[in-house]
């Protein structure tokens, strides 16, 4: 009995091997660059033309990815219609400004937005 529940427990922990060097490997590849970041940030004025170029870049990016998703959707989302989406943005973006530049009030009004109107075209 003693020798079958040790053959479990060492199938398990060696099933689990695999995940563990997942986690390890992708904590090792993203976690260098972070501190990396850390150690070159604080040699960085925030008001640099350099500190702004980054902000603008990553807004950028972040405004493209909304967009794609608005105007190329996938999956579930593509099932709505274009004025559909463009109207539960324009519900989050004047909520966020109602509710004095409030990012959750913003996105909690656009997905209410949406999910009303889903449910009204009865997607």
């Amino acid at each position: 009995m003693a020798s079958a529940a040790g053959r479990e427990r060492s199938v398990t922990i060696d099933a689990l091997w695999p995940y563990v060097f997942i986690v390890v490997a992708g904590w090792l590849a993203t976690d260098i660059w972070r501190w990396l970041g850390v150690l070159a940030g604080n040699r960085i004025d925030e008001n640099s033309e350099m500190m702004n170029w980054v902000r603008a870049v990553a807004t950028a990016l972040v405004a493209a990815v909304i967009a794609k998703l608005i105007v190329y959707p996938t999956g579930e989302l593509e099932t709505s219609p274009l004025w559909l989406r463009v109207g539960a943005i324009a519900i989050g973006a004047a909520a966020f400004f109602a509710f004095r530049r409030n990012q959750l009030a913003g996105i909690v009004a656009a997905m209410a937005a949406l999910a009303v109107g889903l449910l009204a075209l009865g997607a």
